[in-house]
């Protein structure tokens, strides 16, 4: 008898323990709840979105915006920075919806978190944004506070807030735009904005074939991703290199031909008539590049010859058949714009203050 009353002891106590575990161990994770206590959250589903914060600089706003001052209407918050090619084709439909729900309820701000130095300047954002038609608020990050404060890892990253300061949808990275445009469409509606009278019909142009990936000349940036240079050797960094180019060149690869000094953020000439190869796949190039202050030339060439109207990039001018590029300030410069295909690019420039951050490709 007595050894029946322990083992229905034993039992209950066993059933008692799986209870309390259960009830105890954590739930499983949520991505988006990690780190979160109780308060940030909406109906255990949705995050408080992170304040503004460690901002250098305001455009097209007054000093110290907040996002909990907008509380009563849908907030738009887009991470980017102005030379990175995926963030520039993703601004027309942020500038349209601008224009499209501004007066509906719809606040977009840009918030610039720069992947180079010069971004970091107020002056060349400033530019950026006329050249691109912006008019709606934008901060300047530069210290990656609010960034981190979203612990954002992407260029562009996009987050929709509702009226109450909640994040309802994000999307990383280009297209998904009519999926995003309904979304501001649903939390306008959700403070009585009747909006639903279709989507923005802009191109999308996120490109959808295999194409040559995003390269960095800046050893810091370069390295880290396996990207060095073709060249025996590679970069050397904080050092002048004579570089000689191969008799064949892989693709993918940035090659250098010529005097180049290795910096953590870029490749600088040290000598006119440097160049530089590259193999690529893709129908558009891109090169971000700065003349230290001097307006300067940088030739333009396609399978060894300069490179057609048909196939030059905006940015690309002529005299007679030379092709050239002029490089008067630090941005992204169109160099190549054609069909899509297999081609061999050589860019030779004529001054010793040339640099050069990227290319990325369309």
């Amino acid at each position: 008898m007595n050894k029946k009353i322990i083992l229905v002891f034993v039992i209950i106590l066993i059933i008692f323990g799986i209870v309390y575990f259960e009830k105890m161990k954590p739930k499983a994770p949520d991505e988006t709840n990690i780190g979160k206590n109780e308060a940030e959250i909406k109906e255990g589903k949705f995050l408080k979105a992170p304040e503004l914060v460690g901002i250098s600089g305001y455009l097209n706003t007054e000093e110290g915006l907040k996002i909990s001052d907008l509380k009563g209407k849908v907030v738009l918050i887009d991470f980017w920075t102005y030379t990175c090619i995926n963030c520039i084709r993703t601004l027309p439909f942020l500038v349209e919806w601008d224009e499209k729900y501004r007066d509906d309820g719809l606040v977009i701000i840009g918030v610039h978190t720069p992947e180079f130095p010069f971004e970091k300047e107020y002056a060349n954002v400033k530019m950026a944004m006329e050249k691109y038609g912006i008019k709606y608020p934008v901060v300047q990050d530069n210290d990656y506070a609010t960034w981190n404060a979203y612990k954002n890892r992407y260029w562009p990253h996009k987050y929709l807030i509702d009226a109450e300061g909640f994040i309802r949808y994000d999307h990383i990275g280009e297209g998904a735009y009519d999926e995003t445009e309904k979304k501001i469409q649903e939390l306008l509606g959700e403070i009585g904005k009747d909006v639903s009278e279709g989507t923005t019909e802009i191109e999308d142009k996120t490109p959808r074939v295999r194409q040559t990936p995003e390269l960095y000349a800046g050893y810091e940036f370069a390295l880290p991703r396996g990207q060095n240079l073709g060249n025996d050797g590679g970069m050397k960094p904080d050092e002048i290199v004579d570089y000689v180019l191969p008799d064949r060149i892989e693709k993918d690869a940035i090659y250098l031909e010529g005097k180049w000094k290795s910096n953590k953020n870029d490749l600088k000439a040290e000598e006119e008539g440097a160049s530089i190869a590259l193999e690529f796949t893709a129908s558009a190039v891109n090169i971000v590049a700065d003349s230290s202050g001097d307006a300067l030339e940088m030739e333009v060439f396609i399978d060894d010859k300069y490179v057609r109207q048909a196939q030059a990039g905006d940015d690309v001018e002529f005299d007679g058949e030379k092709a050239f590029v002029v490089v008067d300030e630090p941005r992204l410069y169109n160099v190549v714009r054609g069909e899509y295909g297999n081609y061999k690019l050589k860019l030779k420039t004529n001054s010793e203050y040339f640099s050069f951050n990227a290319f990325t490709f369309g």
